[in-house]
């Protein structure tokens, strides 16, 4: 998935279905030597409940690349940093 990003960090993802979604870039986290985002949908259906995303973050060129964590083990180690920096909170 490729992104823009503007000064609000509005980001536009293309899922694979070609379906355009917005986020708001929350956070951008460093673990073992990659980048992370932590994205909040723009427009959400369920105004209960925030959910955030978690994608891995490349830079190619002049564009960041927004990618889905495909492996579980990877997804959840990032996963649990996070929680250990918020609890540190």
């Amino acid at each position: 998935m490729t992104a823009d990003m503007n000064e609000d960090q509005i980001i536009e993802t293309m899922t694979e279905d070609g379906e355009v979604v917005q986020f708001k870039l929350f956070d951008i986290i460093e673990f073992e030597e990659k980048e992370y985002a932590l994205l909040l949908p723009v427009d959400t259906d369920d105004s209960d409940e925030d959910e955030i995303v978690l994608m891995r973050l490349t830079k190619e060129e002049d564009d960041y690349l927004f990618e889905t964590i495909d492996d579980d083990d990877e997804f959840e180690r990032v996963s649990e940093y996070i929680e250990s920096i918020d609890d540190e909170e």
